[in-house]
């Protein structure tokens, strides 16, 4: 056929006929299929034996890529855009079609001219990486590369792009690794890639330069959709936020506190919720000498309870030396506790006697973890001494875990830095009004 990749075409198949643009096959598709990306930005694959016909409407005209020269006006803010990969900078790989991280901050600057009337942007890329592959190094990472920035003068905020996946687990190490805030480190993100009708990339960074650029919280903080509209983004604190959807855009929602703030694309800031850090200035300027606290306790896991579990499941982090385990309790804090073949008890105590600290959150996630209600739960605080977390999330008790592990080993040392409030984990008081936001 004449068609190449890339070209417009129609496709006359028995059944229907189908318009679009003609992609490679990816190696992991059956040969007798090719495939065709709708106006709606999703690819189908059409068999082969049923199409009848293809027509080119439009030859692919391959652009020539010139990187746009970045102009600094003085009366704007700066505001760095660090690309740490993800959706949000992903475009499709045609060896697996799926998506792979490849856009640079400058390339969204390229696409969104809009964002230079909001800051003067400094564009760079610093990793190329989907979330589900982050570690706890690349946490560290992290966090010197936005240091570097937040120590400038001259920058407002930072923007961080990052794949939604494990996006909480980051902001979270964020919120304890990057000690002093002054200024705002606003991570956004995307749950459908650049090159989809339907991608909320641009308005959550529209949203997301905005925020750093003009909110006057020094808070680690999400910024994504609101709502399934185009309508407004949230702020949310960052070792507060859990992605609690697969695909929706709005799937990142704010645990056990209201989110901090509304924010629209042309950048009106409605505050929800006046509970965080402000912004420090020094001589009417902004003034950041952010430190970079990364140490962070690599044996340190996190355990979900469920009926039936063997409790042999513990004696791994035993017989591996962990340091430290983060338990998801039921409700309260509770395990099994009563039947002796699934009660956890026992391990529990070992693993203590052995020096390891065993931190207590609820899986339940709203609400927060008690010690004394029940007697089980006695037992487990009073008897063995766990470190009931608090109102804590399990991500963000496993990060904190590991980072409190980081400066020590002594277990009554670690309880003290697991029940203090670094970064806004702990709230004294939920708010009823925070449940299902």
């Amino acid at each position: 056929m004449d068609a190449e990749y890339g070209d417009s075409v129609k496709i006359t198949t028995k059944d229907r006929v189908y318009e679009g643009i003609l992609m490679p096959r990816p190696e992991i598709l059956d040969e007798n299929f090719i495939v065709l990306k709708l106006d709606n930005g999703y690819n189908i694959g059409i068999e082969k034996k049923k199409i009848q016909k293809i027509e080119v409407s439009k030859k692919y005209q391959k652009k020539k890529e010139i990187k746009q020269k970045l102009k600094r006006r003085k009366e704007l803010p700066t505001v760095p855009v660090i690309s740490f990969g993800g959706t949000i900078s992903s475009r499709v790989d045609y060896k697996t079609g799926g998506v792979y991280a490849d856009y640079t901050a400058e390339d969204f600057v390229e696409m969104m001219p809009e964002l230079q009337d909001i800051a003067n942007i400094k564009a760079e890329k610093a990793m190329s990486i989907m979330s589900e592959d982050i570690n706890p190094e690349d946490w560290s990472a992290m966090a010197r590369r936005i240091a570097l920035d937040l120590n400038e003068k001259e920058v407002t905020g930072v923007v961080a792009t990052h794949g939604t996946d494990t996006l909480h687990f980051s902001t979270a190490a964020m919120s304890f690794f990057l000690r002093n805030l002054s200024k705002p480190v606003i991570f956004t993100a995307a749950q459908r890639s650049i090159d989809r009708g339907s991608s909320d990339a641009f308005m959550n960074l529209q949203c997301a330069v905005n925020a750093a650029a003009k909110f006057d919280g020094a808070e680690v903080m999400t910024c994504l959709h609101g709502s399934t509209n185009d309508d407004y983004c949230i702020l949310n604190r960052g070792n507060r936020v859990r992605k609690m959807h697969t695909s929706r855009r709005d799937a990142f929602r704010p645990i056990n506190e209201l989110p901090l703030a509304k924010i629209t694309q042309d950048g009106n800031i409605e505050i929800l919720n006046n509970n965080y850090k402000r912004k420090k200035f020094s001589e009417g300027k902004l003034f950041s000498q952010v430190t970079v606290d990364d140490v962070f306790e690599p044996k340190t896991g996190l355990v979900y309870v469920y009926p039936g579990m063997n409790p042999e499941i513990l004696d791994f982090y035993l017989e591996k030396r962990y340091k430290g385990i983060v338990i998801a309790a039921t409700a309260l804090g509770h395990v099994a506790t009563v039947n002796p073949k699934y009660s956890l008890m026992g391990k529990i105590e070992k693993l203590i006697e052995n020096g390891i600290a065993v931190v207590i959150s609820s899986q339940t996630i709203y609400g927060r973890t008690h010690p004394y209600v029940y007697t089980n739960l006695r037992k487990l605080s009073m008897q063995l001494k766990c470190i009931f977390a608090e109102d804590i999330l399990p991500e963000t008790a496993y990060v904190k875990l590991g980072w409190v592990l980081g400066h020590t080993h002594k277990l009554d040392e670690a309880r003290k830095m697991m029940l203090t409030n670094y970064a806004g984990e702990i709230t004294e008081r939920s708010d009823v009004n925070s449940f299902l936001y």
